[in-house]
This record gives structure tokens, C-alpha cells and sequence, in this order.
């Protein structure tokens, strides 16, 4: 899949548009808009009349596809019709994820100024208006806009020349969303394993990386935007000023030892961060090294054949988070899922985790307490992260004061416990650090029942603030003097269905029949009723009483909000005082949520803890997929377990077994070719693993090459695909590498797709040495165990009970000599006749394969040795030519039925 390389709107010169020499001149409110879209030419301007965003020209082209929304016309720019499309403000969010998702970028334009102000300046004044904010996919913080159990990061990428001959890449990754702050350098080479670990929702680079010939192909198949930078401010030296500036320190030192382009990554972050949010500081963390060679390297095939965070169909459920997952905090779902992106492959650091897991599998009752505890913590850093970009609401800060307190009462019921794991121990401690009085402020101060926006008001408890109190006291009697008033104005007129309404445009009126409302324009009632509005059924009017009574209403209400403001604004500068202890407990609940789920894990499933050391062991005793048990299980259904051997095979062995794998289709191959891979990605990110016993050596790096796809956008068939990926796995793997393979060279004629597999398998052994798993269909290849010292085989058990075939699903050593095609393709649905004519087929095939077994051919080929040039056979007899000369010239190919052509066949080697 592609990036959509039209998903950024060009700038539009509507300066050059063609007029009529009578056109009429630009209005005020558009030259305003041409002005403020002149400066932000890459988005889709939203710009703010009223209750709506407008878009107007080719950004009303693109929204309303997009969209979905009607495009209508308003007026004339230059002689041209003026292209026109709306959203409402109040969904504004809603259709904001709807572009962010399409690749788009929005600059979102308010009015600055009171409208009132504008009129000041006379009757056709434009209202002053100004962008406010970029919304980028990597840059959004609204709690509707974003994954909770998903990092939302920006990746900002700078590179170093080494030589002529090759660059390190610097990479920065901010979530600007929770406060997270990462750095690490990369070779070229691995940029698109790192994206693929990190998952980014925006790529910014600067133009000349952009425009790089070398990396162009690179960025178009990427499937997330890719924002070019200006160049200027975006050296390292520009960077560290700026980094210094933002965290207000006079050196870097503090952070840790970053390279020149890991500086320069960051401080192009920061520079796109602040010209996104326009001044408002997001809470971000320093910055911390993060050193690819600490986690498990995947590349982004073997991430989709795995479908280790999604599904092939790009669906989180079923995929091994979805199974994995029973955290119960947004910031857990993030944690565990950043775990699994990237495993460990510091044996030290993984039994660390280890500890943490075993220590609440075997204490039940504290784990259900964490549980219990943790339920109730709402996304701390991400309402942290709002309000210090004045996005946040009351909602967010009671979602503050909810999360501190249960960090309180966490930090209590593990500091009960003795000896805990140093994991947990850490996480008590940063949750004991936090403000007890804060959560206490914020209950004390905020309503139970809050609104969305601090602009709705009441969302300070009553008796809070006395002067507070009066003035609502105030709008509830006014509230009481209008029904009285109505209830006169009914009386007096002798209209029943007399009402007193309000809205925006007219503030109260009073509002009667048609028919009584004629009746008010004479007299005696025209010189109480002042008529204002005709409607279909009603009429509206307005008093001199009711103007006023509304005015002290409306001047109530006005200080009201105002007061209530000034207390939202006090308890946020208390929150903001308090960040750094806020994020580091949002992080120590995500740690301990993500513990107690995989705790639970392990305890509801059964999975135990797994061995993970230095060495390059692989012995896996009685092992499941994750995956598929759970979908069995539901439907009742067991799991047939298997034990998985590619240790070495001893002391002296240069490498880690290679497993070949044969038996029939739908046996369950590829099945347990992938739960070894997800139990070695389960054992590293420090989880327990579904097996009853596993010791794992370090994996550095997994391969796996396993299903069919083509890629036709770049012109790759689905054998072509197979073949780049099997060629990225002998050219990168290891001695510590795990790979896995299934059906290599199945997507050519028979004897290319055996040699390649062949060759494959030798290449394994000798060059690569790493541990293996390769399924295969070529039987001939089993003959490889005998040659080669690891290469052990392995085959599916099935058996046949009265002419089906029944899958065991057992894993035995030895090796298959049928692959039950037929049998399958019976399961299938084929055509009775179809699956007879081809078990006819399959037996004069193997009768043929009898007489001369492609087998044979294994001890004729020396391992890694060019063929050897064999001369040609010499003719034993000219009448025997002449025979066979004559039997071909007899042949009429035109008439011959395919039983006739087969006997022909055999008739023809009889004499040759």
C-alpha cells in the first residue's frame, strides 16, 4: 500500500485566477482569508464564521470529498464562483478525524476578537481572525481524535554523512499527547524496521533528506504522511539551542550522550511541535537515548506475517495484542503494546520483568486488588498533556484528581508487601511521590456532574465559593421571576399558550399564536409589546421589563462563568506545577497495569515462565499459539501442544538446528511455525509464554516468510514478493536470529522452486547458522538431514479413517511422504470429477517418480559445489533413432484425446 501522494492540498493562487475586466473587488472577509490561507498553503484551512468552519475554493473541493459533505457556492472572487463547504464547531472533532485519517493537515482559523470590537471600527469591518493551531495525524491531543491504547507519535528523522559510501539517521519520536520524548541512531538500512517498531502517525524530515533520489521510493511506500521541513534552523547546533531553551537548561549533559544527529532529530521535533501548537508547550519529557540494539529487530514483513499488533486485514482483533491484552488503564494498553513492538534482548532487563509477572501470578489476592485499583484510573497523562495546551476541560482535571487518588491507594497496598520485585518496587515508589493534597483540591472544588467545555460553566460544587454561590443564587430567583412574569403576561392577555423563550439571536421574548400576536400590534398591547420576529405559526415580541430583567440575567450568568474561569485556570497551574511527579506516576500505573494483566495472563491460561539467557538454546516443551487456543477455546474446542528443538546440538555445533518441517496441507505447518516465533516475542517482552517449558537464547533478530501476497502497485508478483523477503533474511540473519520459513520456491515450476529451497536451506546452515523452522512440500529435501549435521526433520502426523484424511495436528520427528493435496481439495469443494481425474493423474505421477526418483538426485550434489559438466551420451544404435523418429512422425497431436497423448508418452520412452 501507498501513501496518497494528493492527500496534502497545494497552495492555491487565487491571485491568478482569470476576472472579467468588470469583475467586482475582492471583499474584505475574502481578502482576509487569501491572505491567511497564502500562509499556510499545505492545509486545509478551517476558517471560523459563527458556528461554523468554513472551507472555501479547492479546501472545499477536497473536504467535501473527503467528507461526504455538500459542496454549494457562495458568491463571486474575481469573477469566479466561490467553491463553499461547513462543519458545524460543535462536531468539529468529528470531522477532523475523518480528514487526519485521509493524510490531510487542517489550520484551524478563530476570530480573535468580540464582533461587537469590529463594529467599532464601522459597518463593514472584518472580524480579526487568525490561525490558532495545525492539526497534524502526529500532533492531535482531543481524547475523541485519538487510540486510547495507541501511541500517537511523531517521528522526526536527521541524518549524519559518514562518508561518500553511507549515513546514520537520527530519530526523534514525540507523543505530544502523554509528554513522551525518545531518541536513537540507525543505519540506513534499518529505517524501515524502526518505523515499523515505532509505528509513527506523522514522519517530518528536513527537504533534503525528503528529496533524496536514494531515499524517494522510500517514502512514497511508506503508508503514513511525510512532512519536507525548510532547512533552515534544522542543524544540530540550531537543535541543542533549542532543546536547551524549551527544558531551560544551560547544557545537555543531563539528558545523556546524544549524537549529532540524534540532536539534530530532536530539536526538529521540537521546532514542527511548536510551530504546530503556535506557543502552547506540550509537557514533554527530556529526551531519552533508546538503543536499537536493546530490542528484538523485526522488520515490518515479518511484523504482518506474525500480525503481532493487527491483523493482514489491518484489524486489531486477532492479532496477539488483541490476545494478550487484559490491561485495564489506557496507559496500560499503550505500555503493553510498545512492549511487544519492540522485546527486549538484555536477559538481565527480561528477568527483571519476569520477577514482576511471578510475583503477582503467585499472589492472587494483591494482584486482584492492583486490578481492582487500576479500573478505576482514567488517561492521567494524556488529560495532563490538554490542559497544558489549554485544550483540557473540567472532565480532565477530575480525570487528575480520580487517577491521583487511586495512585495513592496503589502505592499503599504495595508497600504492605515485603521483597517486591525491583520492577514494582520502583513503580510504589514513584506513586508514593505524588501531591496528596492535589487529588484532594480537585474533588473538593469540581462538581460531581461536569460538562465537556469549561465555557458550559457549573462545574465548581456549590458552596465551594460564596461569591460564586450568590451569583447563581441570582440566576435561579431571575429563573423564578420569568415564569412569574409569564404567568402575568398570560393573565393580562388572556393567552394560555403565552411563552417566554430565549435564544441566541434574541435573547427572551415572548412568543404567542399567530393569531393573538396580530391582536399585539394594536392597541392596548403595542405599547407593552414590541414586535420583533413573524414566524410560520407564531409571532415573538419583546418588553421593556423583560430587557431589563434579561440584562441582569445575562450579567449574573456573565460573572458567573467568569469567576468559574478563574478558578479553572487556579487548579490548572496547580496540576501543571505538579507534571513531572503527574507523568512519572502515569507511567508507574501503566508499568504495574501491564504486570498485573500479563499476571492475570499466565494465571488464567496456564503459561509459565520462560528461560531467557545468553546462550543460543531453543527448547520449547509442549508449546501453543496464543492466538489460535484462544479462538478454540471459545468455541470449545482444545489445542493440540508440540515441542519445538533448535538448540545446537551440542558444544561443539556452529550454530542453532535448522527444523524441516513436512506433511500435508491444513495440518497445522505454518501454525507452528508461527506460535515458536510469538512465544520467543512473548518470553523477550518479559511475558509468560503458553508452553509448559521454554529456554529461549536471546533472539536479536526475527524473520519470518510465511503466506502469499503480490505487490502489483510496485510491480512485484506474488513470487517476487517471496523471493525479495527470503533475500532480506539470508542477507541479514544471524547466529542469534530466528527465522522462519514456509513453502519457499511453491511460486515456481517444481524443479526452480526445489533448487531454491535447496540452496536456501544450505545457505541457513552454512553461512547464516541460526536456529530455523522450514516447512516445506519438496519430500526430496528431507533427504538434506542425513548430509547436513542440523538439520533435523520433523513431520505432521495425520491419518485416514475410511478414504478422508485426518488431521492430528501432533508434530513427530520423521518425514512425510504425501502432502494429501487431494485430499484437502476434496474438503475443499471441488468437483467430484475434478478430484477423481486428478487422483488418476497423481498415480501414473508417481509411478513415473518409481521408475526414476527425483530423490536420487541428493547424493549426486555436493554441497556448495558448481555442477560439473557432464558430456553428452552417445547414441548406441541408428535404428533405434529411427524408430522413435518414425513413432513421433506418426503422432497426429490434433486428434488425440489426453488418455491417448499420455499412452503415446509411454510408448515413446519405451523406445528411446
Amino acid at each position: 500500500m501507498r501513501r496518497d501522494d494528493t492527500a496534502t492540498p497545494p497552495a492555491i493562487d487565487i491571485s491568478a485566477a482569470k476576472a472579467p475586466a468588470d469583475a467586482g473587488r475582492v471583499t474584505p472577509m475574502m481578502a482576509q482569508y487569501v491572505e491567511i490561507k497564502a500562509a499556510n498553503p499545505d492545509c486545509l484551512l478551517f476558517y471560523r464564521m459563527g458556528d461554523f468552519y468554513e472551507l472555501f475554493f479547492q479546501d472545499a473541493e477536497i473536504a467535501s470529498r473527503t467528507l461526504g459533505i455538500v459542496l454549494t457556492k457562495r458568491g463571486k472572487h474575481l469573477g469566479e464562483d466561490i467553491k463553499m463547504c461547513g462543519v458545524p464547531v460543535e462536531r468539529a472533532d468529528d470531522y477532523l478525524q475523518r480528514l487526519i485519517a485521509a493524510g490531510h493537515r487542517v489550520a484551524v482559523c478563530e476570530q480573535t476578537e468580540d464582533p461587537a470590537e469590529a463594529k467599532k471600527r464601522g459597518g463593514k469591518s472584518v472580524v480579526q481572525r487568525d490561525v490558532v493551531r495545525l492539526v497534524t495525524p502526529g500532533t492531535i491531543t482531543e481524547e475523541r481524535l485519538l487510540e486510547p491504547g495507541r501511541a500517537s507519535l511523531l517521528v522526526a528523522v536527521a541524518r549524519r554523512k559518514l562518508s561518500d559510501a553511507g549515513s546514520l539517521y537520527g530519530l526523534a519520536a514525540v507523543d505530544i499527547s502523554t509528554g513522551r520524548f525518545s531518541v536513537l541512531e540507525t543505519p540506513q538500512e534499518r529505517l524501515a524496521v524502526e518505523f515499523a517498531r515505532l509505528e509513527p502517525r506523522e514522519i517530518v524530515c528536513p527537504e533534503a533528506i525528503h528529496d533524496d533520489p536514494e531515499l524517494r521510493e522510500f517514502w512514497r511506500e511508506l503508508t503514513v504522511p511525510v512532512t519536507p521541513l525548510a532547512r533552515e534552523g534544522l542543524d544540530a547546533a540550531s537543535a541543542e539551542r533549542r532543546l536547551k531553551e524549551f527544558f531551560g537548561v544551560a547544557t545537555l549533559d543531563a539528558f545523556g550522550a546524544f549524537s549529532r544527529a540524534e540532536i539534530a532529530a530532536a530539536g526538529a521535533a521540537l521546532a514542527y511541535v511548536e510551530r504546530t501548537q503556535f506557543g502552547a508547550r506540550p509537557p514533554l519529557s527530556p529526551p531519552v537515548r533508546d538503543s536499537g540494539s536493546a530490542t528484538m529487530l523485526i522488520d515490518a514483513a515479518t511484523r504482518a506475517n506474525l500480525e503481532l499488533t493487527r491483523t493482514l486485514s489491518g484489524e486489531r482483533t486477532g492479532s496477539l495484542l488483541s490476545a494478550i491484552d487484559r490491561t485495564v488503564t489506557p496507559g496500560g494498553a499503550r505500555l503493553i503494546a510498545e512492549r511487544l513492538a519492540g522485546p527486549l534482548t538484555d536477559p538481565a532487563a527480561i528477568a527483571a520483568r519476569h520477577d514482576a509477572v511471578e510475583a503477582l501470578v503467585t499472589d492472587t489476592p494483591l494482584r486482584d486488588d492492583l486490578r481492582r485499583d487500576l479500573a478505576r484510573v482514567p488517561d492521567i497523562a494524556r488529560a495532563l498533556a490538554r490542559l497544558s495546551l489549554d485544550r483540557g476541560g473540567p472532565r480532565d482535571l477530575a480525570a487528575l484528581g480520580a487517577g491521583l487518588t487511586a495512585a495513592r491507594d496503589l502505592a499503599m497496598a504495595l508497600s504492605g508487601r515485603r521483597e517486591l520485585p525491583r520492577d514494582l518496587a520502583l513503580a510504589a515508589d514513584a506513586l508514593a511521590q505524588t501531591d496528596a493534597t492535589l487529588p484532594l483540591k480537585l474533588t473538593e472544588t469540581l462538581a460531581d456532574e461536569l460538562p465537556l467545555n469549561k465555557r458550559d460553566g457549573r462545574f465548581v460544587r456549590d458552596g465551594h465559593d460564596a461569591a460564586l454561590d450568590e451569583l447563581r443564587l441570582l440566576q435561579v430567583d431571575s429563573r423564578k421571576v420569568i415564569a412569574q412574569l409569564q404567568a402575568r403576561y398570560a393573565n393580562e392577555t388572556g393567552c394560555r399558550t403565552l411563552r417566554i423563550k430565549h435564544n441566541s439571536m434574541l435573547g427572551y421574548f415572548v412568543e404567542v399564536p399567530q393569531a393573538v400576536g396580530e391582536d399585539f400590534l394594536k392597541e392596548p398591547w403595542r405599547a407593552t409589546f414590541v414586535h420583533r420576529q413573524t414566524m410560520s405559526d407564531a409571532m415573538r415580541f419583546s418588553s421593556v421589563e423583560l430587557g431589563e430583567l434579561e440584562s441582569k440575567i445575562a450579567s449574573a450568568a456573565d460573572r458567573a462563568l467568569k469567576l468559574e474561569l478563574t478558578i479553572f485556570a487556579a487548579l490548572t497551574e496547580a496540576v501543571l506545577a505538579e507534571a513531572e511527579p503527574v507523568k512519572t506516576a502515569a507511567l508507574a500505573l501503566a508499568e504495574i497495569d501491564v504486570t498485573a494483566a500479563l499476571a492475570e495472563l499466565a494465571a488464567s491460561e496456564g503459561w509459565t515462565r520462560p528461560l531467557v539467557d545468553e546462550g543460543t538454546a531453543f527448547a520449547i516443551t509442549a508449546g501453543r499459539h496464543p492466538v489460535v487456543e484462544a479462538a478454540l477455546k471459545r468455541d470449545g474446542k482444545p489445542f493440540v501442544a508440540n515441542d519445538s528443538e533448535l538448540s545446537p546440538p551440542d558444544a561443539k555445533a556452529r550454530g542453532g538446528r535448522i527444523c524441516l518441517i513436512t506433511g500435508p496441507n491444513m495440518a497445522g505447518k505454518s501454525t507452528f511455525l508461527r506460535q515458536n516465533a510469538l512465544i520467543a516475542v512473548l518470553a523477550q517482552m518479559g511475558a509468560f509464554v503458553p508452553a509448559s517449558q521454554a529456554h529461549i537464547g536471546v533472539v536479536d533478530r526475527l524473520f519470518s516468510r510465511v503466506g502469499a501476497a503480490d505487490d502489483l502497485a510496485r510491480g512485484r508478483s506474488t513470487f517476487m514478493v517471496e523471493m525479495v523477503e527470503t533475500a532480506a533474511i539470508l542477507n541479514q540473519a544471524g547466529p542469534r536470529a530466528l527465522v522462519i520459513l514456509d513453502e519457499i520456491g511453491r511460486g515456481t515450476a517444481t524443479f526452480d522452486g526445489l533448487s531454491i529451497a535447496w540452496a536456501a536451506i544450505e545457505h541457513l546452515h552454512e553461512i547464516n547458522r541460526c536456529r530455523s523452522l522450514f516447512a516445506t512440500h519438496y519430500h526430496e529435501l528431507t533427504a538434506l538431514g542425513d548430509r547436513l549435521d542440523r538439520v533435523a526433520n520433523a513431520t505432521v502426523r495425520v491419518t485416514e479413517w475410511n478414504g478422508e484424511v485426518v488431521f492430528l495436528h501432533e508434530v513427530v520427528p520423521g518425514a512425510a511422504d504425501r502432502s494429501y493435496g487431494i485430499q484437502v481439495a476434496k474438503l475443499a469443494g471441488l468437483p467430484p470429477a475434478v478430484v477423481e481425474r486428478a487422483r488418476a493423474i497423481l498415480g501414473e505421477l508417481e509411478k513415473t517418480e518409481r521408475e526414476k526418483p527425483v530423490a536420487s538426485l541428493v547424493d549426486d550434489l555436493p554441497l556448495f559445489a558448481a555442477p560439473v559438466r557432464r558430456p553428452a551420451p552417445v547414441a548406441e544404435a541408428a535404428p533405434a533413432a529411427d524408430a522413435l523418429r518414425d513413432a513421433l512422425t506418426e503422432l497426429d497431436l490434433d486428434e488425440m484425446t489426453p488418455r491417448q497423448a499420455l499412452e503415446a508418452l509411454y510408448k515413446l520412452k519405451g523406445l528411446s
